[in-house]
């Protein structure tokens, strides 16, 4: 059972303490979860598990690809492996070894592509990722997932180490906000309507729930009701939520740190076609286009990822 933080949008901890801190308390408890690095333990915090637990934490060096194979081949072996390093190095770059020595092979792999989309700063456009979600979409019966704050990630971190299969998680490092009150507990494969409304449905994930919650507060003083529902888990996608919640609406939006091609607004679009719901639809997230260097607030600007820019993408629909 969730529920919203009664100061939802207050500075939260960092995701990775979230991830690592879970992590720590799970391997303390079962030395068949390990964790694997690719020169990242710095940046992602995953060097207190090195320290905590050495004999569970194998340094990979810049080496993602062959990182997913030596965790393929440890599933393989009976244990649990989480791994970590920066999204497009997850995804784009790994991908073939997770497709065939994870997905293909019947292994497991719990994924943390970090600092995905604006999150990246100043790490640009070589680190950026607006595309490991229509990636990751694509293998057969993976589960993939966009934490909205550290309580839902600790969560999904949880949640993983409970079953096989290919498990990606999408979450920032550093700075993040409260959403969920602490002991908040989710399903993969359903989404949450965070807020009630009548005239617009916007889905959205991960670190852009915040503003779709700032943006419905907007719309709200304009006489525009909004729902919105975090569909944190994108694969499997929860059809019947989104069908039942479109019901009776002038428009639903998608609202992602991606690009529109192959990620949640596609998938939403698709479901709801295949479904007959006719309704006007609008997919906001980054069209065509590479990444830049900045702060991340700064990109979330310049990409109009902001509260704003969807109250902007919102009333087009309804004009």
């Amino acid at each position: 059972m969730f529920k919203l933080a009664e100061d939802w949008g207050a500075a939260g901890r960092p995701y990775r303490d979230a991830v690592v801190d879970t992590l720590i308390d799970m391997m303390t408890g079962d030395a068949s979860i390990v964790m694997l690095e690719a020169d990242l333990g710095g940046a992602s915090g995953t060097l207190k598990i090195q320290k905590a637990l050495p004999s569970q934490f194998i340094e990979c060096g810049i080496s993602e690809a062959n990182m997913m194979g030596v965790a393929a081949g440890m599933s393989s072996e009976g244990f649990i492996p989480f791994v970590h390093t920066f999204g497009p190095f997850a995804t784009r770059r790994a991908f073939d070894q997770v497709y065939l020595s994870g997905a293909y092979a019947h292994n497991t792999l719990n994924i943390w592509g970090s600092d995905p989309g604006f999150t990246v700063g100043a790490n640009g456009g070589t680190h950026t990722t607006w595309e490991d979600v229509a990636l990751m979409r694509t293998i057969p019966d993976a589960v993939v997932v966009d934490g909205a704050d550290p309580v839902q990630t600790e969560w999904v971190v949880r949640e993983f180490s409970k079953s096989r299969g290919i498990h990606y998680l999408r979450c920032g490092r550093k700075a993040s906000y409260k959403v969920y009150e602490e002991g908040s507990t989710f399903e993969l494969g359903k989404g949450n309507v965070i807020r009630r409304g009548t005239d617009v449905l916007i889905v959205t994930a991960g670190q852009l729930v915040k503003d779709a919650l700032d943006s419905a507060d907007g719309l709200e003083a304009q006489g525009i009701s909004a729902e919105v529902i975090d569909m944190f888990c994108i694969k499997p996608l929860d059809i019947d939520l989104l069908v039942s919640e479109s019901a009776g609406k002038r428009a639903v939006v998608t609202f992602e740190n991606h690009g529109v091609i192959g990620g949640l607004g596609d998938a939403c679009a698709s479901a709801l076609m295949e479904a007959g719901v006719a309704v006007p639809f609008k997919r906001h997230g980054v069209v065509e286009s590479f990444g830049q260097v900045g702060t991340a607030d700064w990109l979330q600007a310049a990409f109009r990822l902001t509260a704003a820019d969807l109250e902007e993408t919102v009333k087009s629909l309804l004009d």
